[in-house]
């Protein structure tokens, strides 16, 4: 009995093992039919795609190949036009030729100036178009860095004369700075490189030089020598060997200490020298000291606007004139001595583009130097920076005038606003709207290349037709 019950065990057991692997068989061939399913399906939308991305390449294709014929038949349409137009022109000519006694050359010639001519003013529709749109755009981004820099920034200004005065304790004192024989004035006037005037007006005399460094330095001599009380040559040797050691040392630290104040130090010690004597230096009755930190604060302030280097540009604004400090010394450009100085200390060369650019030696190549350009504009022409003696004022404006005047159709030229604006009046009959905006162009850009002037010259053309009748 024991051994059929453990046989029937088993074999319930083999049954139930049976039936588990019939199931997992099932399984198996479950999941192989549903991934041969899932495989058909992709190689099904596979193939889809294939037929879809076939069909766009021929759709692509025969819409190049229509494109490429259109394009033909355009070519052809332009090449039988312009053979229509060579055509035509040659049939003019010929007609020109017996009809009004042309040479087949002289009415080319003729053709060719009209074509110019309706070219011209076609060209100069588009320009003032597109000048207008540009116009607007610019003015208000660069009023806007114009009125930003100048709000951010307020300089002080004097004018500087050509003479100094010393005042004397007494009149007794003016036999003693002449000397016996005129000994020691001769001696100051060699010595200092100054004119030395002694006149009747009481308790003074005057100091008169264009270089305003021997001036200051002449002043303070005579001051030391007055107080001292030894006036004589070789008295006004030693003091004057004094002050010009003295001078030396003060300009130094007037550079030096400008260039702490602006946090741009270290730079060379002869351009910090050569900053320092900047402040004894003038252009047109302003102060080239001030006018270049002028420069250099409102140069700082429009980089930033601009997304430039805001220290580049106030060095290179603090530089742009340093060949200034040389002139009266070594004659020349202080475009050129300036450039050769920075090219000597190692200068960044954005700073050597500012200064060959503040002058139109170069274009601008970055926003720094465009900086320096403006600013150096900005500084000159504002009102009161700038004087100038009459004659040098009378031949610019005759000169300005003389320009627009040789201009084709202009009638009258005037210059204004102290020679910076210039009126030009033209014939309405034989100009456009569209060329007087050319002719405005072509001024500016000749008053620009013959004629040495501060700031800015406005140019403007006025064209307009008067009618006139009378009533009797």
């Amino acid at each position: 009995m024991e051994a059929k019950a453990k046989a029937k065990a088993i074999e319930e057991e083999s049954t139930v093992l049976c039936h588990s692997s019939q199931m997992k068989i099932r399984e198996e061939r479950l999941v192989q039919e549903r991934l041969y399913e899932a495989r058909e399906s992709v190689l099904e939308q596979e193939h889809r795609n294939t037929i879809l991305e076939r069909k766009a390449l021929s759709k692509e294709a025969k819409d190049l190949t229509a494109l490429k014929g259109n394009l033909l038949e355009e070519e052809a349409r332009i090449e039988r036009l312009e053979a229509k137009k060579q055509e035509a022109i040659a049939r003019a000519i010929e007609a020109m030729e017996h009809c009004a006694s042309f040479t087949k050359e002289e009415a080319k010639a003729y053709i060719l100036e009209k074509v110019k001519e309706q070219s011209r003013a076609e060209v100069a529709s588009i320009v003032r178009k597109y000048e207008q749109e540009a116009k607007v755009d610019g003015e208000r981004k660069a009023n806007y860095i114009l009125a930003q820099a100048t709000t951010r920034f307020a300089g002080d200004f004097a004018g500087e004369r050509l003479v100094n005065f010393i005042h004397l304790p007494s009149d007794d004192h003016k036999g003693r700075i002449i000397g016996k024989e005129g000994r020691n004035i001769k001696s100051l006037e060699m010595l200092l490189g100054v004119d030395i005037v002694i006149d009747e007006a009481p308790g003074v005399i005057l100091v008169s030089s264009f270089n305003l460094y021997r001036r200051a330095i002449a002043t303070r001599v005579i001051e030391r020598l007055i107080e001292d009380g030894r006036i004589h040559p070789g008295r006004i040797e030693e003091i004057c060997e004094k002050v010009e050691k003295e001078f030396e040392a003060e300009t130094y630290a007037e550079g030096e200490n400008l260039l702490i104040d602006l946090g741009i130090f270290p730079m060379a010690e002869e351009l910090v020298h050569l900053l320092g004597r900047m402040k004894y230096r003038a252009s047109y009755g302003q102060n080239a000291l001030a006018h270049t930190l002028e420069v250099a604060k409102l140069a700082r302030v429009m980089a930033a606007e601009m997304g430039g280097d805001e220290k580049l540009a106030l060095r290179a604004g603090l530089l742009h004139d340093i060949g200034k400090a040389l002139t009266q010394d070594l004659g020349g450009s202080h475009v050129d001595i300036g450039v050769e100085l920075c090219r000597k200390h190692g200068e960044h060369p954005t700073i050597i583009n500012a200064i060959y650019a503040h002058h139109g030696y170069e274009e601008p190549d970055s926003v720094e130097s465009a900086a320096v350009c403006a600013a150096d504009k900005l500084s000159a022409a504002r009102p009161g920076a700038r004087r100038e003696v009459q004659e040098t004022f009378t031949q610019r404006v005759k000169e300005i005038e003389s320009i627009a005047l040789s201009k084709e159709f202009v009638t009258k030229a005037y210059a204004i606003n102290a020679g910076r604006e210039i009126r030009v009046i033209v014939n309405a009959k034989k100009m456009s709207d569209n060329e007087s905006v050319l002719l405005s162009k072509e001024i500016a850009q000749e008053i620009q290349a013959k004629v040495q002037y501060p700031g800015d010259i406005k140019v403007n053309v006025i064209r307009e037709l008067r009618a006139m009748s009378y009533a009797k």
